[in-house]
């Protein structure tokens, strides 16, 4: 018999790794959405970030500055791919951005692969969020809660950026009318890069938490790129809305499924998704930013 303290830990690590699936997501929706960018590279800033974070928790010694100086290292990076790789190509079709962004990410992977070796390297939790609480019987991870919590943060400061502040309306004005916006003083190239740094570090972030809960090792990039697209598709391109609720449904489903239905675990994530697009092809939460 399966007991309430078991389904209760599996539901909330089942949250906490939807919310870290939430914040790669909502970077890959967001510059889809917003700049009409298919980016395959975007799960290797995912894998860089947990790279990089590692090995500057070892020189800094400090879990906190190691995640400050990995997100900007991260989005330094991303800021010279956004301008010296995708700028040109933001006219072009979707099927050049895709075999440059593909590219660039099987490079990463290698250089990663060169750099760090192929074995799986983790990152311990910093000693203010170790032991565990027990909420309702269940015993949870501090660091997990920890992770349910930045998630939700970021959220809805997120949300809170791009509509209810002159930021936002800017960057859903240079979505709507490029050149119009432009002729209003606003420079759309600057805005433009901003989105995809944002999404980049954003990616990085998720990275650098999820490093000592799933690890990091060259590969792990294509298996969250996957999740994350899949989690676009569901939830509708540029949908922030979206890719929060369905990146929640899949880190639940996922979770339970693991633990009860190991075998069909992946099956039951591509039946939702194959329903989702015979039934509503369009995701099911209207595009806002495209």
């Amino acid at each position: 018999m399966i007991s309430f303290e078991a389904l209760l830990t599996h539901l909330l690590n089942g949250l906490a790794y939807g919310l870290l699936l939430f914040l790669l997501a909502a970077g890959l929706s967001l510059i889809f959405g917003m700049m009409d960018v298919i980016n395959l590279s975007h799960g290797s800033f995912f894998m860089i970030g947990g790279f990089i974070g590692i090995g500057l928790v070892g020189v800094l010694e400090s879990f906190w500055l190691a995640l400050l100086a990995t997100v900007l290292i991260v989005a330094l990076l991303g800021l010279v791919v956004e301008v010296a790789l995708l700028r040109p190509l933001y006219y072009r079709s979707h099927l050049d951005q895709i075999l440059l962004t593909f590219g660039l990410a099987l490079i990463l992977e290698d250089g990663a692969e060169w750099i760090w070796g192929t074995r799986i390297q983790s990152l311990r939790v910093p000693e203010a969020l170790t032991g565990s609480v027990e909420i309702f019987g269940a015993v949870v991870p501090v660091y997990r809660l920890a992770v349910l919590a930045a998630g939700v943060l970021l959220g809805a400061a997120l949300w809170y950026v791009l509509e209810r502040t002159r930021l936002g309306s800017i960057i859903r004005a240079g979505v709507a009318d490029r050149e119009m916006t432009a002729a209003l003083g606003f420079n759309i190239p600057v805005i433009f890069a901003g989105v995809f740094v944002f999404g980049v570090a954003l990616a990085a972030f998720a990275g650098f938490m999820a490093a000592p809960i799933l690890g990091v090792y060259p590969g792990l990039d294509f298996q969250v790129l996957i999740l994350a697209l899949i989690i676009v598709v569901i939830g509708g391109l540029g949908s922030l809305t979206g890719a929060f609720w369905v990146s929640l449904l899949i880190g639940v489903t996922q979770s339970f499924g693991q633990a009860y239905f190991p075998a069909a675990a992946a099956f039951i994530l591509y039946l939702i998704m194959a329903a989702v697009l015979l039934l509503r092809p369009e995701g099911l939460f209207k595009r806002r930013y495209a």
